[in-house]
């Protein structure tokens, strides 16, 4: 195993361990009682990430459970499917996460102040759509993907040990790079978008407790501390995102993957799923509450 392998694997560890952890205390809240309106956006994000994980990467699915006694080809299909479309999850779950949170912190004055009273139905349908649509968008995975036979033969991509890329039509090619590049190109804009309106708000905010001399108005409030949390994610996110679209759109375009350039690629992958949970762990209170009672009922 190369040391570059190695980071992947170490990487993986720290990312599902926290994300596990997050997905548990989500789910404990959301059936419990009073959970927040960003809760269930934040534990289908942690689920996506958890599947983004364990389906990427040279931790790929198709790779580990090698001892099963199913088609190689169906477990490449089944792998790469459920990858793409937990990719397209966490860029749309993390823009609707944006703009719900740009809604929560409106003023009463503002044009999005009117979707405050339905925010949580409003949420319900929006990740219905978007489970919709990614499982739809990312169907043709499941026809140009297949088990590595020869490369030399059929001129296949390969992208694991065991999985390839079949040659598809130049037309169909650019059909999808078309539109899944013009979807994430809109998400990203929107997601920009409400961050920049977000960082007016708390900018406003700002100057008008500079004005005040309560030492009750210098206490960051929640809502601000969440706003921040979300402006640090998605401007992380968006990073991440550009790095590895530009590898892979290369990539495609030039049909090679190189496999240096590939596992940089998914080191970029699993950067956003491996941060996010320890963010998110080291900003919520109530985390950080749990964690101190168990940590006194150990001692």
């Amino acid at each position: 195993m190369s040391s570059l392998e190695k980071v992947l694997y170490f990487q993986a560890g720290l990312g599902v361990l926290p994300n596990m952890f997050l997905l548990l205390f989500y789910t404990v809240i959301i059936l419990g009682h009073r959970p927040k309106p960003m809760d269930l956006i934040s534990c289908q994000l942690t689920l996506v990430h958890i599947i983004m994980i364990l389906t990427g990467g040279n931790i790929s699915l198709a790779d580990i459970f090698v001892s099963l006694n199913i088609k190689n080809d169906i477990k490449c299909k089944a792998t790469f499917y459920t990858s793409r479309v937990m990719r397209g999850q966490s860029i749309c779950i993390t823009c609707l996460l944006s703009v719900f949170q740009a809604i929560t912190i409106s003023p009463s004055t503002s044009l999005l102040a009117k979707f405050k009273q339905k925010l949580k139905k409003y949420m319900i349908n929006a990740l219905f759509y978007i489970w919709f649509f990614n499982l739809s968008v990312c169907s043709n995975m499941l026809f140009y993907v297949g088990g590595f036979t020869n490369v030399s033969e059929t001129k296949q991509m390969k992208v694991t040990k065991s999985c390839s890329l079949f040659p598809m039509n130049y037309i169909i090619r650019g059909l999808i790079i078309i539109l899944s590049t013009s979807r994430d190109v809109f998400l990203v804009a929107v997601m920009l978008t409400t961050s920049a309106y977000m960082m007016i708000i708390l900018h406003r905010h700002h100057r008008q407790c500079k004005h005040l001399h309560s030492i009750s108005n210098l206490i960051v409030s929640p809502e601000k501390k969440a706003t921040q949390i979300i402006l640090l994610l998605v401007i992380f996110f968006v990073v991440m995102y550009w790095v590895d679209f530009i590898i892979s759109l290369t990539s495609h375009l030039l049909w090679m993957y190189d496999p240096v350039v590939l596992t940089v690629q998914k080191f970029v992958i699993d950067a956003y799923p491996t941060i996010t949970p320890l963010v998110q762990i080291i900003s919520d209170k109530r985390i950080i509450n749990v964690l101190k009672n168990l940590q006194s009922k150990c001692h």
